[in-house]
């Protein structure tokens, strides 16, 4: 018996593989609106009598597809003779990049209890997020395509195209059991390539409901046979619509427990904070340090007006680098951010939902400036649970005097005792995707 060739086998892939891509750019010409209106059109002249037809049927199919482009109706599926092969035990997660970490936060929660149960288990990132030495830095393989938003001229096709080329790709090479989503909107480039993966399970992880008149397209739930929703402190809504996909509600997604951040005094010597000092994390997204008119500008005046206080100044590793020259105002770009909580004796925060959680884990005394302009998220709604339930204080006015009044405040709180642990979400996720594994071995 003869040994196969490895360079003709390899020659063979690449051909398949070639053969595939030039089936995906066929169809996605086919899905343009150009092309479907020319077929119509060209269909038209080829049987004269439709032609009469034709003042209608032209507008009328101009308007199905523009409900298809806005969401509002199911797109034509694709169909590239896509075939299928064995699994294999591995796992693709994409988180997109919104305004923050949240939705990588939770994906890489999840990567680590994955790891943790699992540790043969193959975990494979493939994301828009830029912070690509993270999941690096643990050994997780990691994809990056730039969002559409880097590309100023970019058509949402031309990206969607990429997102389905190179997700095929890591599908084809890596073979996952298990894909997981986390975003709010899913990206027509990205259920193009899953539904090519007829045997993968495909799961969509997304907070809230799904409401009446969103912007999602109408058939991209159907394309997942999971919908999670992560716990919060706010009550679920109850103006959802119903969809016919399973769904699983698990805990609050953390990915710094507790017992997982450094103590008080190694927490403090990594930061350069005295002993004895009192300290207080701030982290808000709006305005800028050297904008004294910012809410970050005010917060800080107002707590560097205590002669004792030293504060430390959180950094986004998705922004520009911070400059502030003033004594006893630390700088802190790390992530997770988290890791360092047992150092403070305060904190001041937006409204999100990690941010939220990880204070709600500690009861660490919070004042919180909810981001009031958030459409599908009620800040404002989640920080006065930590209102009544004695650990934190909310201000909606910005002003400086009610900063300050609120900074005071703040700083007079007594600490409550840390809470009894709970059970981590991503622990419970973990869990469900180990046992679809175990279901396919």
């Amino acid at each position: 018996m003869e040994t196969p060739d490895p360079s003709a086998l390899e020659r063979t892939r690449s051909l398949q593989a070639e053969i595939q891509r030039l089936r995906r750019d066929r169809q996605r010409l086919r899905q343009t609106v150009s092309f479907r209106l020319g077929l119509h059109l060209t269909t038209a002249v080829r049987r004269p009598w439709r032609l009469l037809a034709l003042p209608i049927s032209f507008p009328w199919l101009a308007f199905r597809l523009g409900l298809e482009r806005l969401g509002r109706r199911p797109a034509m599926l694709p169909d590239v003779g896509a075939t299928e092969t064995a699994r294999s035990r591995s796992v693709v997660l994409f988180p997109t990049n919104g305004v923050g970490f949240g939705h990588f936060t939770r994906m890489y929660a999840l990567a680590k209890q994955l790891r943790e149960a699992d540790s043969g288990l193959e975990i494979i990132f493939f994301t828009t997020m830029p912070t690509l030495h993270i999941p690096y830095a643990e050994d997780f393989p990691t994809y990056h395509l730039a969002g559409r938003g880097k590309h100023e001229t970019m058509e949402a096709s031309t990206w969607n195209g990429l997102v389905e080329d190179m997700l095929h790709t890591v599908l084809d090479v890596h073979r996952p059991a298990v894909f997981v989503f986390d975003g709010a909107f899913p990206y027509r480039g990205m259920l193009n390539a899953i539904l090519q993966e007829p045997n993968m399970h495909r799961i969509w992880v997304r907070r809230g409901m799904f409401r009446k008149g969103s912007n999602i397209p109408v058939d991209s739930i159907s394309c997942f046979d999971l919908l999670v929703r992560p716990g919060d402190a706010l009550p679920p809504a109850l103006d959802g619509i119903e969809v016919g996909t399973e769904q699983l509600d698990v805990e609050t997604m953390l990915l710094i427990e507790p017992e997982g951040m450094l103590d008080r005094q190694a927490a403090r010597r990594r930061l350069g904070l005295p002993s004895d000092a009192r300290a207080v994390y701030v982290q808000l997204g709006a305005g800028r340090i050297n904008d004294i008119e910012s809410e970050v500008r005010r917060v800080v005046d107002a707590l560097h007006n205590q002669p004792d206080v030293h504060v430390v100044l959180g950094e986004s590793m998705l922004g520009a680098r911070l400059d502030v020259d003033l004594d006893r105002i630390h700088l802190l770009r790390d992530y997770p951010n988290a890791l360092y909580l047992k150092a403070f004796d305060a904190s001041v925060q937006a409204g999100g939902y990690n941010s939220f959680h990880e204070m709600r884990s500690l009861r660490l005394p919070t004042l919180f400036l909810p981001n009031l302009s958030t459409g599908m998220d009620d800040q404002v709604a989640r920080c006065n649970v930590a209102l009544e339930e004695g650990w934190g204080r909310v201000n909606l006015d910005r002003s400086s005097a009610a900063i300050a009044h609120d900074v005071e405040a703040l700083l007079s709180m007594e600490p409550q005792p840390s809470p009894a642990p709970e059970v981590n979400g991503a622990r419970t996720l973990a869990t469900q995707i180990l046992s679809m594994l175990g279901e396919d071995a």
